[in-house]
């Protein structure tokens, strides 16, 4: 059996498209062999047999980029139904030489139901899902209804339409509870939960010849104490509250280390939290540029992949306002760290209640969870205690076994059988490897 993956990219760091590596996986140990189409793929599948890139899905593409700034306006607009439709139908027609040339079972939508940055492909997925009767997994990550900036919008039916898509042959999975509630009380359709995993049963990589260097490459000795923010610079990261954190424990030692590209919403706010950080009197390093989804040399300069940064965190700050899950969060429990967490939805209704320990704030920086942060640094045990403790707990829930369990029932319901240990997709790695989440960074 075969198994297609569409969405508008499949590259770089960002939760989807490493959400998807894990998705194809689990579908390809249950038997789903993994083929991928989509507007943007990495640098690693760009020459595989197995992948298909059309530019006009990525969410950049000109015209789809036009259409949505007509639809996110503000104003009415006569002419953008037909406009996406025939936008819509051109780009159906290359999808189905694709889908003839694969011949899929299944078909498993990224995100392309559920967030509108890419109009035309949503109504594209929806003709091909309806022309071929394949069945479909969508696999939605955040919905236009959790976003400001879709607030306001000229053609309601389109969205209720296509975000996300319904009919007989597809199937919902979520990210996390409050969206799941959401999408049944705005379109009365059912979707099961499918959180954010990493592989727990194996071992995080650690500090190694190719990183040992690190803290050198960006300026620190082994002396300070390096507050790791591994995150985007976007506002609903919340970063200046890490910043607070940082200027209340008052010790120059301390570095708040910003590992993310900023620009996906313009360079203002990095441009507003390195004010922040001078104010604050905090030291702020943003190392975008020495950080990448893969290591590599270019010319003298050697650029790091996430996954060599953490060991080198003595705290991860993760003071998001909103998140559609964590993986970052994820990352910092694999890594073994503690972490400074805002409690934001999601981790108070899938997260928090699985009893996960952190130091928690509600919006603000207390003293209570200064004096933790601090006492933390100093008390070995009490670290090691709590990484441990929060490394068992994910083990348990936000494990691949658990992606595989819900996979498996899904493809099931769409009356598909799943096959455990066939052996397509990317291998399980071994102890000395890297699970997926981090196979395109290293």
């Amino acid at each position: 059996m075969r198994a297609l993956h569409l969405g508008t990219r499949f590259a770089g760091t960002d939760g989807v498209s490493l959400e998807a590596e894990k998705v194809a996986w689990a579908l390809g140990t249950l038997g789903l062999e993994p083929f991928f189409c989509a507007g943007e793929v990495s640098k690693e599948r760009t020459a595989a047999a197995n992948t298909f890139c059309l530019p006009a899905m990525h969410f950049e593409d000109p015209a789809a980029a036009a259409l949505g700034a007509r639809m996110f306006g503000g104003g009415e607009d006569e002419g953008l139904r037909r406009d996406l439709r025939a936008a819509a139908v051109a780009l159906a027609d290359d999808l189905m030489e694709v889908v003839t040339t694969v011949r899929p079972d299944l078909l498993v939508i990224q995100n392309a139901w559920a967030i509108p940055m890419q109009l035309p492909l949503a109504e594209a997925l929806a003709l091909v899902a309806t022309r071929t009767g394949l069945p479909c997994l969508s696999h939605e990550h955040d919905y236009f209804w959790e976003r400001e900036r879709f607030a306001a919008y000229a053609d309601p039916a389109f969205l209720d339409t296509f975000f996300p898509f319904h009919a007989p042959n597809v199937r919902h999975l979520c990210i996390n509870t409050p969206a799941r509630r959401a999408l049944h009380e705005r379109r009365g359709l059912e979707a099961r939960v499918l959180p954010n995993v990493m592989d727990f049963a194996h071992p995080a990589p650690g500090v190694d010849a190719y990183n040992a260097d690190f803290r050198e490459a960006i300026g620190l000795s082994e002396a300070h104490t390096l507050f790791l923010q591994p995150t985007r610079v976007v506002p609903r990261k919340g970063i200046e509250l890490a910043i607070d954190l940082l200027a209340e424990l008052a010790d120059p030692a301390h570095v708040l280390v910003v590992t993310h590209r900023a620009g996906d919403e313009g360079l203002a706010y990095l441009r507003h939290l390195e004010a922040y950080a001078a104010v604050k009197r905090v030291e702020l390093r943003y190392v975008a540029e020495r950080v990448d989804e893969s290591r590599r040399v270019e010319g003298d300069t050697k650029i790091y992949a996430l996954s060599d940064i953490y060991p080198h965190a003595d705290f991860v700050t993760y003071p998001s306002l909103y998140e559609g899950f964590g993986n970052a969060l994820l990352e910092t429990v694999y890594f073994r760290k503690p972490a400074f967490v805002n409690r934001y939805r999601v981790f108070e209704t899938d997260i928090a209640p699985k009893g996960f320990r952190f130091v928690e704030i509600s919006g603000a920086v207390t003293p209570e969870a200064v004096r933790a942060v601090a006492q933390l640094l100093e008390d070995p045990e009490a670290h090691r205690e709590m990484v441990e403790h929060n490394y068992a707990l994910a083990l348990e829930h936000f494990s691949y076994d658990a992606l595989k369990d819900v996979l498996a029932a899904e493809v099931a319901a769409l009356g598909l059988s799943p096959v455990l240990g066939d052996p397509f997709g990317p291998p399980i790695p071994t102890a000395q490897g890297v699970h997926p989440h981090f196979r395109k960074r290293v």
